[in-house]
C-alpha cells in the first residue's frame, strides 16, 4: 500500500502578479519579487521605473503610478 501525505494548506501559486493576474516567470519574481518571490506588481501593469525601484517587491516608490497618473506607461492619457 501506498501512502499519501497530505499538507494541510493548499500549495501557494506564485506564478501570477499579484496586483493584475498576469503571468510572471521565476526569474522575474527572484529578481523583481519580495523575499517569499511574490510579484505585487508586474510589467503588464507597472512601469520598468517604479519596477526596478521595488514596486514588483511590495515598496511604494516615488515614481508615479501609470492607473493613477495618466499617459505614464508608454502613450498619452486616454481622452
Amino acid at each position: 500500500m501506498v501512502s499519501v501525505t497530505t499538507v494541510p494548506w493548499s500549495p501557494v501559486d506564485h506564478s501570477t502578479c499579484e496586483h493584475c493576474g498576469a503571468h510572471v516567470t521565476d526569474q522575474f519574481r527572484r529578481v523583481f519579487g519580495d523575499d517569499q518571490d511574490q510579484a505585487h506588481r508586474c510589467s503588464e501593469c507597472d512601469t520598468y521605473a517604479r519596477l526596478s525601484r521595488g514596486s514588483a517587491a511590495g515598496v511604494d516608490v516615488p515614481v508615479p503610478d501609470p492607473e493613477t497618473s495618466p499617459g505614464r506607461h508608454g502613450g498619452e492619457a486616454d481622452a
